[in-house]
């Protein structure tokens, strides 16, 4: 899916052809994505920022319970703007006590003022990956991981040196071993359906992802390992325990309070499920271990790195983002679909009948859908950061000033759908980002934790995997339409993501 964030892990694909916005070139050389600039207006009112964290402890309490049970999520949020008045306002954020040290936060919700997360130069994102709390390093070796460590820290620059390594070595990779395991994927669903009426697309998309990952970045395949086919399993339970506390089960609410958000779990539950992960992934990862020792990373160090951008970052990012564009797609209708399926067959008959980087480049209708998944509903939905410095910073409607050490919260989705910045923001448009006026849009797509229109750098905190998941998410989108006309599913409530359930498979009639 990446910084949260679930997130991702990639590079721009060399030999190959950089993922650009919905007119993207086959050629280029990446950019150096500058700080994002702040200019405040002179015209708006400098306001104190609304809102208080309630008494000591049980003000957190009531957030969390809002948040979780009583609201929800997004009522939580709207609840709260209505209240205030404001986009920008003071609360807490769970999970309080007793696993976050302080959950106070300055609430960031709206498109104008949520950018300022991304710039470096102001905010500090030193252990803030899962927000208020930090799961013990015990869970990923006793290191700190890229995603816990601010910019300003030596070790980030080289250990996402060694990302962007990792993936410009697998380029050549990327796209045949995906049309190999989701071919598999879909001859899996197609047989179930067949004997059983109705598939699970969370099973076989974990496994076929997680195969994928591994034959492109490590040529190395899973099943043919002593892991098996148990790697998703031991990932899921892995990442449980390091994002249990701001995660909802669906059990009764004093259940899952007393379990998952009143003390951590501890590690050693997991060490045996881990050990079996390391291992794999030191086995596989030889060559970018080679070059971690010529940087002064030693390779225990970056094996740990390399196991949490795929699982927790990659693999995770798309556990949840492909269920999530199959639910958005399935509910946009037939005409989409028929579109669809029509743009994707029709490039590749052009280009030889094969799926190649320039062949996509000529699918606009996908690329935008694409897009338009990420902006509704982003894999990653929150980001924190904390103020560097005494701060002002303008939302729409006022500014306001912020004291160095405020722990800063965006949550995403109310900030790309702000209704200022999108027409019928609510709503699943798949066109959205076609021609140039789609395009300038671009620049308000911030799943990657930073701007689509900008690049990750190891200066910066933008997800290194972006173009990667644009990538993988366009091949996804692409294999689909390539084997059938039309599909339908049943969609349920998941910890991650949404529970999808296949019903039908309409097989490519032309």
């Amino acid at each position: 899916m990446a910084s949260v964030s679930l997130p991702f892990t990639s590079v721009h694909l060399q030999c190959q052809a950089i993922v650009r916005p919905v007119r993207a070139s086959v050629s280029g050389k990446p950019s150096v994505s500058e700080p994002p600039v702040t200019t405040l207006s002179e015209k708006l009112p400098l306001k104190k920022i609304p809102g208080n964290y309630g008494i000591p402890f049980v003000g957190p309490i009531k957030d969390r319970l809002d948040y979780f049970y009583n609201q929800g999520r997004d009522e939580f949020f709207k609840s709260k703007i209505q209240k205030y008045q404001s986009t920008v306002f003071r609360t807490n954020m769970p999970p309080g006590p007793f696993i976050s040290p302080d959950p106070k936060v300055i609430a960031l919700l709206d498109g104008k003022s949520f950018p300022v997360l991304f710039d470096v130069s102001k905010i500090e994102k030193k252990d803030l990956f899962t927000g208020t709390y930090m799961p013990s390093i015990d869970l990923t070796g006793g290191y700190r991981i890229l995603s816990y460590l601010d910019p300003s820290e030596p070790k980030h620059a080289k250990l996402k040196q060694l990302i962007f390594f990792l993936l410009k070595s697998s380029a050549k990779r990327v796209i045949p071993e995906f049309e190999a395991c989701y071919t598999q994927l879909y001859d899996t669903l197609d047989k179930e359906l067949a004997e059983k009426g109705k598939s699970s697309f969370q099973t076989v998309n974990d496994q076929a992802g997680f195969n994928f990952l591994c034959r492109a970045f490590f040529r190395s395949n899973p099943p043919d390992t002593k892991l098996g086919d148990d790697g998703p399993s031991l990932i899921s339970k892995w990442v449980f325990f390091q994002l249990g506390p701001v995660l909802s089960l669906g059990l009764p609410k004093y259940v899952e309070e007393l379990v998952i958000r009143t003390f951590p779990l501890p590690p050693f539950l997991v060490k045996k499920d881990y050990q079996r992960l390391y291992d794999f992934f030191y086995h596989s990862s030889g060559f970018v271990q080679d070059e971690a020792e010529k940087l002064g990373i030693s390779r225990e160090e970056v094996c740990h790195n390399l196991l949490f951008a795929t699982c927790f970052n990659t693999f995770g990012g798309m556990k949840i983002f492909f269920p999530n564009m199959l639910k958005w797609i399935s509910r946009a209708g037939v005409k989409l679909h028929t579109d669809l399926a029509q743009e994707i067959r029709s490039a590749i008959r052009s280009n030889g009948g094969k799926l190649t980087m320039a062949a996509m480049e000529q699918m606009p209708l996908m690329k935008s859908v694409v897009y338009e998944g990420l902006r509704i509903e982003p894999p990653v939905p929150s980001q924190y950061g904390r103020a560097k410095k005494d701060l002002l910073i303008e939302s729409h409607d006022a500014v306001y000033q912020v004291k160095a050490g405020e722990m800063l919260y965006g949550y995403q989705p109310f900030a790309t759908k702000d209704p200022k910045i999108f027409e019928n923001p609510e709503e699943f448009v798949p066109d959205r980002f076609m021609g140039d006026d789609g395009e300038r849009l671009l620049k308000h797509v911030l799943w990657s934790n930073g701007p689509e229109t900008e690049d990750p750098t190891t200066a910066n905190k933008q997800c290194a995997g972006k173009d990667f998941v644009v990538l993988v998410s366009r091949l996804f989108v692409v294999e689909l339409f390539r084997r059938y006309d039309s599909f339908e599913i049943e969609v349920g409530k998941s910890p991650l993501g949404a529970a999808v359930t296949v019903t039908s498979l309409k097989r490519a009639s032309f």
